[in-house]
């Protein structure tokens, strides 16, 4: 299924415009579809490298989170036999570090859906943007002009594009 789509990509690519529709369809289905489709390759490393930090550091917390919670939850109901934290941090620390490690699962969660978020913002205005001229040859000329007819002078502005 993946080589199928990203044959359609790649073939796809011989236009000179692109669809700004496809290109977030594409990126909201595989994050840097999008960006394969716009041909903006370099892109894609970023987009991962965000995806998978966030990601490790959603289950690092939350495994900590697990680990601090449950340790308070076993003190509360005297299961000291599970308690590896004993003599080592008291309630409320167990206490401090669950809503520290919670507060820093949500904020992971929350830079992984913007990272995806963006990854479909990017694709579509790459899309819009693929036929945009950022050649060398944009230029303005302003030169004073005399008007025969009415007998007045101004200012021509003309622009080479």
């Amino acid at each position: 299924m993946c080589f199928f789509f990203l044959s359609i990509l790649v073939s796809a690519q011989s236009f000179k415009s692109k669809n700004a529709k496809k290109a977030s369809l594409y990126s909201a289905i595989i994050p840097g579809a999008g960006q394969i489709y716009t041909e903006k390759y370099w892109k894609i490393p970023i987009i991962y490298s965000g995806l998978i930090a966030s990601a490790y550091y959603i289950k690092q917390n939350n495994d900590q989170y697990k680990l601090y919670r449950s340790t308070y939850l076993n003190r509360i109901n005297n299961d000291n036999n599970t308690d590896q934290f004993q003599g080592e941090y008291s309630n409320q620390d167990l206490v401090t570090l669950t809503d520290f490690y919670r507060r820093n699962r949500e904020v992971s969660t929350l830079l992984f859906t913007l990272t995806y978020l963006l990854n479909i913002i990017d694709a579509s205005v790459s899309a819009h943007l693929f036929s945009f001229d950022v050649s060398e040859d944009l230029s303005m000329n302003i030169k004073p002009i005399y008007f025969m007819h009415s007998k007045s002078s101004g200012i021509q502005l003309s622009f080479n594009l």
